[in-house]
C-alpha cells in the first residue's frame, strides 16, 4: 500500500509540471521538469545548446545525444520556446503620427 501512495504522489507530480523556456532553463529545472531528463541528459541539453545556439522546435531536442523522438513526445506540451518564439515576430510598427489640421 505504501509503495501504491508513492507511485501515484510521482505521477501527480508529473501531472502538475509547468511548461519551461527550453533556451533559458537550468539544468536542475530541465531535469526537474521534463519526463525521462536526468541531470546528465539535461547537462546535454545546455552543452548542445551552449554549441549550437537556441532550439527551435522539439524535433531539435533530438540532436541532443540521449534524447530520442520518445523522450520528445513525452514532454512536448511542457517545452516553450520564449526567446526564439518571441525573436520571430515583427515587431510592432510605431503609431504614424496625425497629420496637422490646416489653420
Amino acid at each position: 500500500m505504501k509503495n501504491l501512495f508513492a507511485i501515484l504522489m510521482l505521477c501527480s507530480f508529473a501531472v502538475f509540471a509547468e511548461p519551461i523556456d527550453i533556451n533559458r532553463a537550468d539544468a536542475e529545472t530541465i531535469a526537474k521538469e521534463l519526463t525521462g531528463i536526468g541531470p546528465k541528459k539535461a547537462e546535454a541539453i545546455l552543452q548542445y545548446r551552449k554549441e549550437h545556439g537556441d532550439f527551435k522546435t522539439p524535433k531539435d531536442l533530438e540532436n541532443v545525444p540521449g534524447i530520442g523522438a520518445k523522450t520528445v513526445q513525452q514532454n512536448e506540451k511542457n517545452i516553450v520556446f520564449g526567446d526564439s518564439a518571441s525573436a520571430e515576430k515583427p515587431a510592432k510598427p510605431e503609431k504614424p503620427e496625425e497629420p496637422k489640421k490646416a489653420k
